[in-house]
């Protein structure tokens, strides 16, 4: 094997209207050294892209097979109707499905939302994608209902939407192979539940031992032999330490300072 195939790297794949750039961002700066690969792939297919080892994690839409895949919820998107900017609808801040039960609505072959009975009139087809079914509402066929996120991504300026009260909605989650729990992977969960460089979470557990290790081996015996006190609790010795550096190294104790004044 070659050189380059052995550097690590990080594949990531995402479902249409999920934007993953901040944790990108930050993913760059905390591993400079490990390239990030996006990979967009249809909310269909994500999992099973996963389930071939083709993508180290995704964002994915819920549900997934929790007997194969991890998954940790990260969001739940509001449900829109997507109508021309002239349409009726427009007057109202938000719409509920029984507003909609006259209407043509558009079911397409890709949609996310899970439907007992898809509401609305019934369209004369079903579109391939749902970009196929956004030209159809510009064209004042019918509607839409989707994720925001959707609507935000097929955006025009002669369309707008509503949110709908009552409506399914899609969850956002992060995803991969259970079995293939990486510490990239583990690395991504940090970034994306917030926790900083220094969280003792996941694979950064060990760092603070591995760092306290060459701390000793750097300073010689003495810190090694003065750690006694830390067994007791894990605040006083940095307190105790705070008044050696401000009163002098004799004020080791917690009653010598009483005695003093």
């Amino acid at each position: 094997m070659t050189g380059s195939e052995d550097a690590p790297s990080f594949r990531l794949a995402y479902v249409p209207g999920v934007t993953p750039a901040k944790w990108v961002k930050t993913w760059n700066e905390r591993l400079p050294d490990i390239p990030l690969t996006l990979v967009q792939v249809p909310a269909a297919q994500a999992p099973e892209m996963l389930r071939a080892g083709e993508a180290d994690a995704g964002l994915v839409r819920l549900p997934v097979d929790r007997t194969v895949l991890s998954a940790i919820p990260l969001y739940t998107e509001t449900t829109v109707v997507v109508v021309p900017k002239d349409h009726v609808i427009t007057a109202a801040d938000e719409v509920s499905l029984a507003d909609l039960a006259d209407e043509v609505l558009f079911h397409p072959l890709d949609d996310v939302l899970d439907w007992d009975v898809p509401p609305g009139e019934p369209a004369f087809e079903r579109p391939a994608t749902t970009a196929d079914a956004v030209e159809l509402v510009a064209a004042n066929v019918g509607l839409l209902v989707v994720p925001q996120s959707l609507a935000r991504l097929h955006h025009r300026r002669d369309l707008t939407y509503r949110p709908v009260v009552d409506a399914p909605q899609s969850s956002v989650a992060l995803s991969w192979p259970e079995e293939a729990t990486t510490d990239l992977v583990e690395d991504f969960i940090g970034i994306v539940r917030g926790r900083t460089v220094n969280s003792t979470r996941g694979r950064t557990a060990a760092k603070p031992a591995e760092a306290e290790g060459r701390r000793s081996e750097q300073g010689g015996g003495r810190r090694t032999a003065g750690a006694k006190a830390p067994a007791k609790s894990s605040g006083k010795p940095a307190a105790r330490t705070a008044r050696g550096r401000s009163g002098g190294g004799r004020a080791t104790g917690r009653g010598k300072p009483r005695r003093r004044s």
